[in-house]
């Protein structure tokens, strides 16, 4: 009896850290900060979360997919600061609002797709995927005449051949490591608050061009973190854009770097 007592409790001991490690590895893909690595396979492709960068430069972005109730509001706000940002617009926004699309490049703005219908791509096929980023940086191209050169893969959901696929079409898969959570409509304050407490040299903030406090938040948010001595540049002008690794934490490190 005390032989299967002791057999017993080893087998809910090894049963409670295999689910403990299952875990740990899910909520790390789900967030993004850690890689996952699964035995007998390579480690994943990840996209850029953040960049190694010693001179305090970051960058903010806003998603844009459902509306543009708050977007004449965070313009103003990003011009009468001097601040360049970058917008990842989603195909169907960018057709139904192409006067914003047109305003915001001709404000100095830079332009990534965020996809052609917002779905889980990581449940397309590599045609699929390609026909999406395709077409979507198309329609930003028509309007602005710039090319496109990055890509925020919806709902932050990606797998080795989202990334794999959007790199070879030379666009940069781009994430983030400050998220304002602006689309719980949480309060300016609060905002303001998630941003400038985690931000750090190379950050790549999301937020949200129909968040309903976001436009309210930004000027807490420019002002704080440029006494704090952060300089706010577009995502294009952060990332290195050659010579390059991505480390386990989604971290782009420019080759040679200690």
């Amino acid at each position: 009896m005390r032989f299967i007592t002791f057999r017993l409790k080893y087998v809910v001991i090894a049963a409670a850290l295999a689910l403990t490690a299952v875990t740990g590895a899910l909520a790390a893909g789900a967030s993004g900060a850690e890689q996952v690595y699964l035995a007998g396979t390579a480690a994943r492709s990840l996209p850029i979360y953040c960049v190694e960068r010693d001179d305090n430069k970051i960058s903010i972005s806003f998603d844009c997919a459902w509306g543009v109730d708050y977007t004449d509001a965070i313009l103003g706000h990003l011009e009468d600061a001097g601040v360049h940002a970058t917008f990842f617009s989603v195909q169907f926004w960018t057709e139904k609002y192409p006067e914003y699309v047109k305003k915001i490049s001709e404000a100095g703005h830079e332009f990534g797709t965020h996809s052609a219908t917002h779905s889980y791509m990581s449940k397309q096929s590599e045609t699929e995927i390609r026909a999406e980023l395709k077409s979507s940086a198309d329609a930003i191209n028509k309007i602005t005449g710039k090319e496109v050169t990055l890509f925020r893969p919806p709902y932050g959901d990606y797998d080795n051949l989202l990334v794999d696929t959007s790199n070879s079409m030379g666009l940069y898969p781009i994430q983030w490591d400050v998220d304002s959570l602006d689309w719980k409509d949480l309060s300016a304050s609060d905002i303001a608050s998630r941003i400038v407490e985690r931000v750090k040299s190379g950050s790549i903030i999301l937020c949200h061009n129909n968040g309903l406090h976001t436009a309210e938040a930004l000027p807490i948010v420019i002002d704080t973190l440029r006494a704090k001595g952060f300089e706010f540049v577009p995502i294009g002008e952060l990332i290195y854009r050659e010579n390059y690794t991505i480390d386990a934490t989604g971290k782009q490190i420019p080759n040679g770097a200690a």
